[in-house]
């Protein structure tokens, strides 16, 4: 661990003992000193929206978002069939259905199929930033508004990055974090809804504390109250992530590096046997994947440290979905599908491109944590 990423953690852990010390745990016992309250404003600050609300994970923070939107039963949300397996359920949650789209060779939602998968039940659509790679987000938001689409972002992998001058988040109508222990910043577990919209904001805010019609802050005098849930934040996640989201500019800035530095152990082979991931916008470029022209090549050199074949991730991949393919509800009178086409295709046929590009490309680990003499070295092991 390089000096910076040990002050940081330092600033964490004095954070924790600060708020022990206090006996204030939860976001509603520390008044003006809440450090949930903080982060909030922070990240707001950091990412540009107007509204940031702190909740207990990334799949939280879809469900959130997908509330204050209005997504519900009938409706459709068009998802990549690279991903997280919560951006699909996220709209299970809601009542609405989860529409694959196939992703292309920049590991990202495909705007083209997007538009062949829109039916008149399509109402949001959900693009996600895999690894530090953003989706091409002004084509997408151009998809969106000529067909009525609510854009909510998962940008659960990519927490600081930018795109065209912008931090990702801020785009669509909506933005989602995680913070859990493999996020570009972390608390165990712990995510964010991040917007420009008040009603969208008030309405996640209610659905993310039960408690929300007692609080000020939360739902206005006039607001139309829903019941909600318990999404909150704990005191402790927030006084760990908000030392981090200080160093995250230079956390990004050292991936930046890193991935320089492994396309110049690369060099001899782009071109000839692999090629970079493209990027949607090279120069803010903070993840790297690299694809082959053959799944052999791919297979070997995803047993190097520090590097895997995107096909071996499991449940990122929409074919290892087993509980979206059961199309079990949690009740039979509460069955998404019965509001809408039962044929909607979450088979393994459903996006033969995804699983034909992930097959060939892997993803390089860019060790922020690390000092950048040490990486080199690890650098030339990936590329020999």
């Amino acid at each position: 661990m390089g000096l910076a990423a040990m002050a940081t953690t330092a600033r964490g852990m004095a954070a924790t003992v600060r708020v022990l010390g206090r006996g204030e745990l939860g976001r509603f016992t520390g008044g003006s000193r809440s450090e949930v309250a903080r982060f909030e404003q922070e990240l707001g600050d950091v990412v540009g929206t107007r509204h940031a609300l702190a909740v207990n994970s990334g799949t939280s923070a879809l469900v959130a978002a997908l509330v204050g939107a209005g997504v519900g039963p009938g409706d459709e949300v068009l998802v990549p069939a690279h991903t997280w397996v919560s951006t699909a359920a996220a709209a299970l949650a809601v009542g609405a259905v989860p529409v694959l789209v196939e992703i292309d060779s920049s590991l990202t939602m495909d705007p083209a199929d997007l538009k062949e998968r829109l039916t008149p039940r399509s109402r949001a659509v959900i693009p996600v930033h895999m690894l530090n790679h953003v989706a091409d987000m002004d084509a997408i938001m151009e998809v969106a508004a000529d067909h009525g689409l609510v854009v909510i972002e998962d940008a659960c992998q990519a927490v600081g990055v930018t795109y065209r001058g912008r931090r990702v988040g801020s785009i669509g109508h909506a933005g989602c974090f995680s913070f859990n222990q493999h996020k570009n910043i972390r608390a165990g577990e712990g995510g964010a809804v991040l917007t420009d919209d008040s009603a969208l904001f008030e309405r996640a805010s209610m659905y993310h504390d039960v408690g929300s019609y007692s609080r000020s802050g939360f739902a206005s005098s006039d607001a139309d109250l829903i019941v909600g849930v318990n999404l909150r934040m704990p005191e402790l996640s927030a006084a760990v992530l908000r030392p981090q989201l200080a160093a995250l500019d230079t956390q990004l800035a050292r991936r930046r590096r890193h991935r320089a530095v492994v396309l110049e152990a690369l060099a001899g082979r782009v071109g000839r046997d692999l090629a970079p991931v493209p990027h949607h916008d090279p120069p803010a470029a903070a993840g790297l994947a690299v694809s082959f022209d053959a799944e052999p090549a791919a297979v070997e050199f995803g047993t190097g440290r520090g590097v895997h074949r995107l096909i071996d991730t499991g449940r990122h991949v929409y074919t290892n979905w087993r509980s979206l393919q059961a199309r079990n509800p949690v009740h039979p009178a509460l069955d998404p599908y019965a509001a809408v086409d039962a044929e909607i295709d979450h088979g393994p046929t459903a996006c033969p491109r995804t699983l034909e590009v992930l097959a060939r490309t892997c993803a390089v680990d860019l060790a922020p944590e690390l000092p950048t003499p040490a990486f080199r070295a690890l650098a030339r092991r990936i590329a020999a």
